[in-house]
């Protein structure tokens, strides 16, 4: 429900950082509101790069921008505000019309809102200071009162300087006609009466006058979950359990903060929770990358009377506690599973046994270490997630994408590829890194460094991280995340006969989820393959030189009929038409299950590219591997349908893998 959109369109974005105003600071986005979210996406060349997201829960104020004075240098003269936390997000429509439409719709969402503005600033913060009132402390109280419930299209609209199509004579109604998406069959027909002069703001409260009502906008406090050690002069050092003040998010993967001793520095956004939120991940209990066979193998390794953990249910948006105990009937140990259930009341509560019911899911837990109340034994002993570590930042700092080749130790040479050869290093003589080398002539060099900044913000668990270019010298450098047990086709292939049909199955799902994240924010790989997908200490595997085929300089390689091509990893509508999408990744994805099944074998192993090319074209599809069953041999033959529509989505997949691992049987 949530990721439905309830509104989608271009519109331009005005950037928080810059103290100034100028062309350059203003970026045109598609913008998408959800029943959650307000997201927004650059578009280049038809793809989407996710840029940044607004949770709706968080938003405290939405309201049009009064301009008379200020010129805006953007084709989209009709502004608006968007308030969250302490951040001012200022959009710009291209019409009343538009304006009118997003602002009703985003009040509609955010009316049940907590933190709601009481006042707010009707026109721009600018060149250092607000327009309307004059202060120059950016998070200064408002100065005119905000009504949420405020139908906006029924006040009379300001004219836009410049724009003489704006402005409305004197006694002429404008009729416009706007469809609610909240009850879409009852047009809403708005008129628009002629401008009235606008009142000048109010004085600011008496000093010393200190209302509830004034207050700035609250502080957003986070909590660490892992230890930073900051890498840069500018970064902020974390320590996990500590809470930090958010002083400004520069994007999605880093943000500026303020820590206990008033020390303020840059911090990886993925390294932190709200401390007021309801995320579990603070919790050394909750493991939420573990599946339910994992689950059991992690507890009976433990084999401790009471180890328990808590993870994500195959019920979408539950939990399910995994719970280890000796007090069976014949004295064998065994894992039960109970789903924490939740009432239907608001707000929501949740128990694993009815007569015990609390407000959050740390008090049942804490609650039941004390008493079994219905459980086979107590929670005694938490079992962490085993493969569980702090993520890898994207990039080693914040905007910094560049590396210099003087902090790089070349060490052992990994391995080679289309590009070059791969070795493993450090970064400043102690940070591991794989380092790959970029042969003069294998890629067009310009178009690539420009995507990989792009690349660089592509942060996921099952994602090898790009962390850096080196791109002033020849060759180039492509600094990345070093993946200890190297590529997962020669990992199938030395474990060959140790790994069950779970470890295999649970390869697919992170693959899935890598590439369900690169599907999510508009990147197509190309070339995905068991040969490039690594894996890493802790066996997570994970996709690697994603969209990197793009750049390959090398005529072979793109003819279908060269032997270079991936012909046999590639869906029809590619090797006919080099006509590539997500959904030819999903026909690869196919593919690459059967890899995994059957521990690294070659796909269409007697036949050469052409005669694939015929077989495929004739709809005779790979056998199926020894170690799927049935119903996983019909998910990859899902994916190898002829037409592309009819083929699953990576989210559709990964749903789908979840509830495979978790078939063995239902919560106790």
């Amino acid at each position: 429900m949530s990721l439905t959109p309830i509104l989608e369109e271009t519109l331009i974005k005005r950037s928080q950082q810059k103290k100034r105003t100028s062309p350059l600071n203003y970026k045109e986005r598609v913008f998408v509101l959800t029943k959650s979210k307000l997201t927004y996406y650059e578009l280049r060349a038809e793809k989407r790069f996710k840029k940044g997201s607004v949770d709706l829960q968080r938003i405290r104020c939405v309201e049009i921008v009064k301009n008379n004075t200020t010129v805006i240098p953007c084709q989209n003269k009709y502004p608006f505000q968007v308030v969250h936390d302490s951040i001012m997000l200022y959009i710009f429509a291209p019409s009343n019309e538009s304006r009118s439409l997003w602002v009703q719709n985003l009040k509609e969402e955010i009316k049940n809102n907590v933190q709601i503005a009481a006042k707010f600033h009707p026109q721009f913060w600018q060149e250092g200071e607000w327009l309307c009132c004059g202060q120059v402390d950016k998070l200064a109280p408002g100065c005119e009162g905000y009504n949420l419930f405020g139908d906006i299209s029924r006040k009379p609209l300001p004219p836009v300087p410049g724009d003489e199509s704006s402005a409305v004579s004197s006694g002429q109604h404008n009729v416009y006609r706007f469809t609610s998406h909240i009850k879409p069959s009852e047009p809403l027909l708005i008129s628009l009466s002629s401008p009235k002069t606008r009142r000048p703001p109010p004085p600011p409260p008496p000093a010393g006058e200190n209302t509830q009502e004034e207050t700035g906008p609250r502080e957003e406090v986070v909590i660490a979950l892992y230890n930073f050690e900051g890498l840069e002069p500018h970064d902020l050092t974390l320590r996990k359990g500590e809470e930090y003040v958010i002083l400004e998010k520069c994007d999605v993967n880093w943000h500026k903060a303020r820590d206990k001793h008033g020390e303020e520095g840059y911090i990886p956004s993925n390294y932190v929770t709200e401390k007021e939120s309801d995320t579990l991940e603070q919790f050394i209990w909750f493991c939420k990358n573990v599946n339910r066979n994992k689950a059991e193998e992690q507890l009976r390794k433990e084999a401790k009377d009471g180890g328990f953990m808590v993870r994500v249910s195959s019920n979408r948006g539950t939990y399910t506690v995994s719970l280890y105990t000796r007090n069976t009937g014949d004295g064998s140990p065994t894992v039960r599973h109970y789903q924490i259930k939740e009432t239907n009341s608001s707000p929501k509560q949740f128990y694993l046994a009815e007569k015990y019911i609390f407000s959050s899911i740390p008090e049942l837990i804490e609650y039941h270490k004390h008493n079994a109340a219905g459980l086979v034994s107590r929670l005694r002993h938490p079992v962490g997630d085993q493969t569980r570590e702090a993520p890898k930042t994207a990039g080693f700092s914040y905007d910094k994408w560049e590396i210099n080749p003087s902090e790089l130790t070349f060490m052992k040479e990994l391995g080679s590829g289309q590009f070059g050869v791969v070795r493993l290093g450090k970064w400043r003589a102690q940070h591991k890194v794989a380092i790959k080398t970029i042969r003069e002539g294998a890629m067009s060099e310009d178009d690539f460094i420009e995507e990989a900044k792009i690349m660089m913000n592509l942060s996921h668990r099952n994602l090898v991280q790009l962390y850096g270019v080196c791109t002033q010298q020849k060759p180039i450098y492509l600094v990345t995340e070093f993946m200890e047990l190297g590529c997962l086709l020669n990992h199938l292939r030395q474990r060959r006969g140790t790994l069950g049909s779970q470890d295999l199955l649970g390869i697919c799902h992170d693959v899935s989820q890598g590439m369900q994240h690169l599907e999510q924010n508009g990147f197509i790989h190309r070339d995905l393959a068991a040969r490039n997908c690594l894996v890493n200490s802790s066996l997570v595997v994970k996709v690697s030189d994603f969209g990197m085929t793009r750049y390959v300089l090398d005529d072979q390689y793109w003819s279908s009929s060269g032997a270079k091509f991936p012909v046999k990893w590639s869906a029809p509508e590619v090797f006919n038409f080099c006509k590539y999408s997500s959904k030819s990744d999903v026909w690869s994805f196919g593919v690459l299950m059967w890899e995994v099944f059957t521990e690294g074998k070659m796909p269409f192993e007697h036949n050469q590219n052409h005669e694939v090319v015929m077989m495929v074209t004739q709809g005779q599809r790979l056998y199926r591997p020894q170690k799927a069953s049935p119903h996983i041999y019909s998910l990859m033959k899902m994916c190898w349908m002829e037409k592309p529509d009819e083929r699953p989505s990576f989210t559709e997949l990964s749903l789908m893998i979840t509830d495979e691992l978790e078939a063995d049987g239902p919560a106790s």
